[in-house]
């Protein structure tokens, strides 16, 4: 069970919100009414619902569950952890990480009081401080494109909270008492790493009591029984039905559903899950049990079967620019992006197009060689910067010898004559010449993602596409004979 101290004020916002929650008898039927079908259709809404729920506080326990100083990129809550360099090849804490800013990452624990967000001035450099709530979805993006870089002091407050707002500070009112800030700072590389880290020592967060006074988190409780090792990806992944709904259930006593959310926790309710109450599984009506226990396999499968056309595709680039970071009520594609790439961007700050395929329509093996053709005057178009990244099969980034994991628009790429730019996309080094576009592949199946931040309208509109991914034809992928 999942205890969350001081959560006094939210007690009686959890109870309106149930109130306010009842469903007309001709929707609510009995649990157990439900036919095997319904409850199949249910139970598989259920768990592409609670998906990221319960992959956010899997990554919030394991991140947090940690002293300050003790590992990169992990501490405790209401307190940033700076990265001060790029992941190194084992980083796999979040999938799909990136390679051309550094993070700087912290958790808010607002069950007690609302805490200040502080930024310094960066001086014109590109930054994002994008606020996460427990169902993934970006309801605040602080940083160049929205408030500017000058210095700022942000007031973020959890639901039902009713306070003074301080004299200075720019209220944002967050949906859920946890919240992600995954931030980032645009750096050119290991010679900028010092410029950057005089920003991220300037990003502060205090509790609005504390403010104005020299705070500093506590030291937090370790929980021996938080898997450390394991990658929340996995963690979630790998969870059976009966822990899965129990954990969705005592973390929804704590997180509310968006308000948006009535029509599917209606549905939920046909199948005894409700707001604020716990859930075994094993005590459920057999019908219910059954059709739940079969829905992490098939909401897994479905997801899989959603990622290809899950965007516009171009040139076997997946466009995702629509609805990204903020979902609504699709709950697949919400669900899809967090075991894809946890906390993803508003499409306005950055878009990630994905490739899926090269350009005879086949998937992209490391027994291939690949290249990519940028004319000239048709480089990804970007206000601020853009990067190419390899990763494994399950999203994270491979070793190599050049331990290089991205090519960037700060690197010193090799531009040919005519103005064009062309990237090897191979296993085998190409040879002084081409070395500074090499971009170094595994033996086996891998996947690119282009990272576009500041995006120009363009890109995000659908007139410009990046170039296919063009398999050399001297080299077949045994898959592919």
């Amino acid at each position: 069970m999942i205890i969350a101290p001081g959560l006094r004020h939210l007690g009686a916002g959890l109870l309106a919100l149930s109130t306010l929650m009842t469903v007309p008898p001709v929707l609510a039927a009995e649990p157990g009414k439900v036919t095997s079908e319904e409850a199949r259709e249910i139970g598989l809404d259920a768990y592409l619902y609670f998906y990221p729920l319960i992959s956010m506080d899997l990554t919030r326990k394991q991140t947090t569950n940690i002293e300050a100083g003790k590992e990169i990129g992990r501490g405790p809550m209401n307190a940033f952890s700076n990265v001060e360099t790029y992941p190194p090849a084992d980083f796999k804490t979040v999938v799909r990480p990136n390679f051309d800013t550094l993070y700087s990452s912290a958790w808010l624990d607002m069950t007690d009081e609302p805490v200040v967000v502080s930024a310094p001035d960066t001086d014109g450099r590109f930054y994002l401080l994008p606020m996460l709530d427990m169902w993934t979805d970006i309801f605040a993006s602080p940083g160049w494109r929205t408030t500017g870089t000058g210095a700022a002091d942000f007031l973020v407050t959890p639901p039902g909270w009713n306070g003074e707002v301080p004299e200075g500070t720019i209220r944002i009112a967050a949906p859920t008492p946890y919240v992600w800030i995954i931030g980032r700072t645009k750096t050119d590389g290991p010679q900028d790493y010092d410029a950057v880290h005089a920003i991220q020592t300037g990003f502060k967060i205090v509790p609005l009591s504390k403010w104005g006074t020299d705070w500093s988190p506590p030291t937090p409780t370790i929980d021996p029984k938080v898997d450390m090792v394991t990658a929340p990806k996995l963690q979630a992944d790998r969870m059976s039905a009966d822990t899965f709904f129990a954990y969705a259930a005592e973390l929804m006593k704590v997180v509310p559903p968006h308000a948006t959310d009535e029509p599917i926790i209606a549905r939920l309710k046909r199948i005894g899950f409700e707001p604020g109450k716990s859930f075994d599984l094993a005590a459920a009506d057999p019908v219910v049990a059954e059709a739940l226990r079969s829905a992490p396999r098939e909401g897994q499968k479905l997801m899989a079967w959603k990622m290809p056309t899950i965007a516009r595709v171009a040139n076997g680039w997946s466009m995702n620019t629509e609805s990204m970071g903020v979902y609504g009520s699709n709950y697949l594609k919400r669900a899809a992006i967090a075991q894809w790439g946890l906390g993803a961007n508003l499409p306005e700050d950055a878009i990630y197009p994905s490739n899926l395929y090269d350009d005879e329509g086949k998937p992209l093996d490391g027994a291939n060689d690949y290249t990519i053709h940028f004319a000239a005057g048709q480089t990804p178009p970007v206000g601020s910067f853009w990067s190419i990244t390899l990763y494994d099969a399950e999203g994270f980034q491979v070793a190599n010898p050049l331990d290089r994991f991205a090519l960037s628009s700060w690197n010193s790429l090799r531009y040919d004559a005519d103005g064009s730019l062309e990237l090897n996309i191979q296993s085998e080094n190409p040879g002084p010449e081409r070395e500074a576009n090499w971009l170094p592949t595994p033996k086996g199946p891998f996947n690119l993602l282009l990272r576009m931040y500041a995006p120009k309208s363009d890109a995000i509109v659908g007139k410009w596409d990046p170039p296919p991914v063009v398999r050399n034809k001297a080299t077949v992928a045994p898959s592919a004979q």
